[in-house]
């Protein structure tokens, strides 16, 4: 079913979830641009985020995304998967491993690991990374949501 105000996220429900499916993978340039966007956004304005300089005076190979950003990149690929009407309850091994800097793209990739019934509610587990060139800079962590059901007993 296509969502009539955002005609790009469809509702996902309960019953097609299948445990093992791949979420379309999401890349993520990291550019200047973004870095102070977000900086801006969530107002993190340490400027190990949005200054070079300053970033490799603290040790830092150059400027580099908050986890702020790297969590709205993880929200985003879930998102794309249970739409609008899913609900996001837990998310847990956030670890950030690798720095993600400024030219680096960051790849998420999850897929869903687990769904079970809570009470009427239908939840997925899905398991989800982020990668640069490096490798996996954060997780492998976690992320339960809910999604609605088509036919509730």
């Amino acid at each position: 079913m296509i969502n009539q105000s955002t005609p790009h996220i469809k509702v996902r429900y309960w019953e097609d979830v299948k445990e093992g499916d791949e979420l379309r993978t999401l890349e993520f340039p990291i550019t200047v641009y973004r870095l102070v966007m977000a900086a801006g956004a969530n107002r993190d304005f340490n400027a190990i985020h949005h200054n070079s300089e300053y970033a490799k005076a603290s040790g830092a190979p150059e400027m580099y995304a908050n986890n702020l950003f790297l969590q709205g990149m993880w929200e985003r690929c879930v998102r794309d998967y249970i739409g609008l009407a899913g609900r996001i309850r837990k998310l847990s091994g956030f670890r950030m491993k690798i720095f993600n800097t400024v030219g680096d793209t960051v790849t998420v990739k999850a897929r869903v690991t687990r769904k079970w019934l809570d009470g009427e509610e239908g939840c997925v587990e899905f398991g989800i990374q982020s990668e640069n060139s490096k490798g996996v800079t954060v997780g492998p962590g976690c992320i339960v949501a809910t999604v609605p059901r088509l036919k509730p007993s």
